[in-house]
């Protein structure tokens, strides 16, 4: 189909549309979706542990901490969604704010974020696909499959093909499915936060925890460096929620829908991240043996070691919910991509093919198949390289999620700066609130990268002296630029400001 921009009669004219599938979801369908992007099953397993390790019985502060900058940059969001919805959202909203080298930027950092993230995320339903079979068949046998690897790649690369087929078949496939693993996955962590207090209720919980105010309590971190890692993980478990807004063209009401979706999700999100939190501290403290949530033998997946313990015999159902998290966050995670490449395709920021919607169901056709080709060819490739490469490439995720979400809030406040301070609304989500939180993640990008230059960082890799996290993290931003350069020679149109053009 033609990709040549077709101008949209509306608040901004210089924005065209794209040929998706108009009013496809609705409220419910975009928060089911933000949630299922987040991933709440799956995050809580992995990131509950690393931030015990780091901040203690303070973790609820910590997720609140973490919760406040992406609650404040969610307003943001939504004041650029309701002036000049588009799918490209980081990428188009930096352009039109700062102009085309920022706003390729932006772009990049989104993309890159989710092709690694999408790459992470089947692994991780991988291991536990053959954990849940393990456990099916009584045969713990079938759970040591995943440490195959030509066995592991090969069931790797089948989920993103199936994520990557329902995602091409657009958002009503996509909303349909999501429906139930969200619902499935909610119903499950649920039943085990009950559990646990249940369990301490009853004096059978591991290492039974009175919650304390001191908890929640973010001043009583130890240190500064504890504090900045504790909120970069947990910046990191909130990432996802900006998906509504990435369908902003397929949405009903495009320019309030999605960001309503949005900050529904967030305020979703950390309600079950206290809930669990608060569940999973009072019944299995913070020590460091045993059931403890600080043991280091327990960090890779609190869940598979707690769940027996709290939910009995029905603790497969915590396997399938982790299963079905990773599922369902894989297959919507393809969604943010996938637009934000079809944007740049678009307006000519890259090759215009990935402009191209297909004519059957109104999706980014080429630009969500490049994205799981991408996502397959970086799992491969870092999977056979160093399984420390591909966790420490997770790990350097905190840096790209802070880069562009910090651009986009900033350039929030620069796009309405000359209605800023015409109301005290305006004042408060169009400047103060972004401001704020761009301001503090662009701060713990710059803690991060500095963090991440210890060699003890992360795995604990290093080359020439230097954290292997850091390396990546700032390889992964450096390529962006060369791949920017690149297009500048075969696109100048649109670094020239001919195709998109500053506000």
């Amino acid at each position: 189909m033609s990709t040549a921009p077709k101008t949209v009669q509306s608040k901004e004219s210089s924005l065209s549309e794209k040929g998706l599938k108009a009013g496809s979801v609705g409220l419910i369908g975009a928060v089911v979706i933000g949630v299922s992007c987040i991933a709440p099953a799956y995050t809580l397993t992995a990131a509950l542990g690393p931030t015990v390790s780091e901040v203690g019985v303070h973790l609820p502060a910590i997720f609140l901490v973490g919760f406040i900058p992406m609650l404040l940059v969610a307003l943001g969001y939504r004041e650029l969604n309701n002036a000049m919805p588009d799918a490209g959202t980081s990428f188009t909203w930096a352009t039109r704010a700062f102009g085309p080298w920022i706003g390729w930027m932006g772009g990049w950092g989104l993309i890159a974020a989710t092709i690694i993230v999408l790459s992470n995320l089947a692994a991780v339903a991988v291991d536990f696909f053959y954990l849940m079979l393990g456990q099916l068949f009584s045969n713990p046998d079938l759970a040591g499959l995943s440490k195959i690897l030509p066995l592991n790649i090969a069931t790797t690369l089948v989920f993103i093909a199936i994520a990557c087929w329902i995602s091409y078949r657009g958002m009503e496939t996509t909303k349909g499915v999501q429906y139930v693993l969200v619902a499935f996955q909610l119903l499950v962590l649920g039943w085990f936060a009950v559990s646990a207090f249940a369990h301490v209720a009853n004096g059978t919980a591991f290492d039974a925890t009175a919650i304390s105010p001191d908890w929640f309590n973010p001043f009583a971190v130890d240190s500064f460096s504890q504090f900045a890692a504790g909120v970069s993980l947990s910046i990191f478990i909130y990432w996802g929620w900006d998906v509504t807004l990435t369908m902003n063209e397929e949405t009903k009401n495009p320019e309030k829908t999605p960001g309503r979706a949005a900050t529904i999700t967030v305020l979703v999100i950390v309600i079950i991240y206290m809930t669990v939190a608060l569940a999973t501290l009072s019944f299995a403290g913070v020590g460091d043996t045993g059931l403890g949530a600080g043991n280091p033998e327990n960090q890779s997946s609190i869940f598979a070691v707690l769940a027996g313990p709290v939910m009995g015999p029905f603790a497969i159902l915590m396997s399938l919910a982790i299963l079905s998290s990773s599922a369902a966050s894989l297959q919507s995670t393809f969604v943010s991509p996938a637009r934000t490449m079809l944007a740049m395709g678009h307006y000519r920021a890259i090759s215009p093919r990935f402009g191209r919607i297909s004519p059957t169901y109104k999706s980014p056709s080429f630009a969500t198949i490049a994205a799981a080709i991408a996502a397959a060819a970086f799992y491969v490739i870092t999977r056979t390289v160093s399984e420390n490469a591909l966790w420490d490439t997770i790990t350097a995720l905190g840096m790209m999620i802070c880069f562009y979400y910090g651009i986009t809030a900033l350039a929030c406040v620069w796009f309405f700066r000359a209605v800023a301070f015409s109301s005290v609304r305006a004042f408060f989500f169009k400047f103060l609130a972004p401001l704020v939180g761009g301001v503090i993640l662009l701060v713990m990008f710059v803690k991060t990268a500095m963090d991440s230059m210890d060699p003890e960082y992360g795995s604990g890799s290093s080359v020439g002296g230097v954290g292997l996290v850091f390396i990546l993290g700032m390889g992964v931003i450096l390529l962006g630029v060369a791949i920017m350069l690149v297009m500048y020679r075969l696109r100048p149109e649109f670094f020239k400001g001919k195709v998109l053009t500053r506000a």
